[in-house]
């Protein structure tokens, strides 16, 4: 894959200067991220191969997914220490029986783990090759040990344990208010692959999300229906159909002011990004199957059937954001958290699946992401936010039936976690994204201003992803 390539435009549109000018007041002191972030978006473009198309895909859980009861210690060393810090909270061993995960390369230590039983639809994705679990993975600025962790004096993410920080953290690797994610600014990178230009490279589903935002791609939101309709012009106006007409003449006619015309042009893409999707929908060839009240499913078949109209949409790249609410369990936990368990596994599953019915399964890559994991001690009938958890893989070019990381030593302020089984991530979220970045065609040069923090690993990329 090629570096930026550069382009010199002595003419550059005031409306060019003004975006980058725009970025570079908002981000204050991340000055040096702001100034690479502003020449990417300018300079930078990634052209890829003829007939090449990948598509990556988060599957965002808000709230903080409490991980010790999404990943199981199933081993029975391991699974008596997590029934007695969570007695009241933790799930009968006997119902773990069919959900157990067996990796092709066992864990050290006679260590194993399982999935919570409504989880069921995912045991055949690990099987076949096509799940892999990542291990202890959160927000880091760099490496840290816990020594390090309990003397101070290391960079952490800012906020921690933070909802809203924490979630911008993940999506961007910066708290609130940051103003683009990485993978909008992955997405900045290929946009120049995409015939159909910023309108297709970044989508989310659900409501707006940082993560999809670059300094060029601009988050382009759907409804698990399809496009949002521009009805003022489609049908009526005020009750009037020729109010309608007038206003479709309106945005139908060039302006002289610069800004006026600005405006036009974003109408104008609007009304011709509606009627692509539109179409799009209407004739997807998606025939999977997904769950039936499945508020995620809906969004996973949304992005299956634009992943089916990759060729007319003319996109060679592309980011979605999905996600399901609901995951800050401080109480009911064992009565809430099964629910939302069986609402990702049943939806990935389906997912996973479209991908394999529509021939894309190995151009496609799903993961999970939250704002943090939960406390391994129970507080009441619920659990606190935490830091590090467990997380997901899924994809054909996954390199699938695996774990990735160490089983972390189970405890309240023992040696891998920060007090009351609070995990200290042992991987990153950087390295993650820099797994995916790779896979996606995204240069190790590239990389390290797509994701600020990268510079500090040595290792960057988790090798559970086949690139080709």
């Amino acid at each position: 894959m090629s570096r930026y390539i550069q382009i010199l435009d002595k003419n550059q549109s005031r409306r060019s200067f003004l975006k980058t000018t725009a970025a570079l007041s908002v981000a204050q002191s991340a000055a040096p991220l702001a100034l690479s972030l502003a020449g990417m978006g300018e300079a930078a473009a990634l052209t890829a191969p003829a007939g090449d198309y990948k598509a990556l895909v988060c599957v965002f859980l808000y709230g903080g997914n409490d991980y010790a009861n999404t990943l199981i210690p199933y081993d029975q060393t391991s699974y008596n220490a997590y029934q007695s810090f969570r007695s009241n909270l933790a799930i009968s061993r006997i119902f773990l029986d069919p959900t157990v995960l067996n990796p092709a390369t066992p864990l050290p230590n006679a260590h194993q783990y399982a999935l919570a039983p409504e989880m069921a639809a995912l045991i055949p994705r690990f099987n076949s090759g096509a799940l892999s679990v990542l291990l202890n993975i959160g927000s880091l600025v760099q490496p840290i040990t816990k020594a390090q962790y309990s003397k101070g004096g290391v960079p952490l993410p800012p906020k921690l344990f933070s909802h809203n920080d924490q979630q911008s953290y993940w999506q961007s690797s910066s708290p609130e208010g940051a103003s683009s994610g990485w993978g909008g600014r992955m997405g900045d990178l290929f946009e120049a692959s995409n015939s159909s230009g910023s309108a297709f490279t970044c989508i989310g589903l659900n409501g707006n999300s940082v993560y999809l935002s670059g300094q060029t791609a601009f988050p382009y939101q759907l409804t698990t229906t399809g496009a949002v309709p521009f009805n003022a012009v489609n049908s009526s106006l005020f009750g009037s159909s020729s109010a309608a007409a007038a206003l479709k003449t309106l945005i139908n006619t060039p302006r002289t002011h610069l800004l006026e015309n600005e405006y036009l042009k974003v109408s104008q893409r609007s009304l011709t990004a509606y009627a692509s999707v539109s179409q799009a929908f209407s004739k997807s060839a998606l025939t999977t199957s997904f769950p039936l009240a499945n508020s995620l499913g809906d969004q996973l078949q949304a992005v299956a059937k634009l992943i089916a109209a990759r060729t007319s949409l003319n996109v060679k790249r592309q980011v979605f954001f999905v996600s399901l609410g609901g995951f800050d369990n401080h109480t009911l936990l064992a009565k809430v958290h099964p629910g939302l368990m069986q609402t990702v596994g049943d939806a990935m599953s389906a997912f996973y699946q479209a991908t394999v019915d529509l021939g894309v399964a190995n151009q496609v890559t799903a993961f999970t992401a939250s704002d943090f994991g939960r406390t391994l001690l129970s507080n009441s009938d619920g659990s606190d936010h935490g830091w590090g958890s467990m997380h997901f893989m899924l994809g054909g070019a996954v390199k699938g039936q695996s774990f990735v990381g160490t089983p972390p030593v189970l405890g309240n302020n023992g040696p891998d976690d920060v007090g009351q089984g609070r995990l200290l991530p042992q991987l990153s979220v950087d390295q993650l994204a820099a797994t995916l970045g790779n896979w996606f065609g995204v240069s190790a040069q590239d990389q390290l201003t797509v994701l600020p923090n990268l510079k500090n690993y040595t290792q960057r990329d988790l090798g559970n992803l086949s690139v080709s």
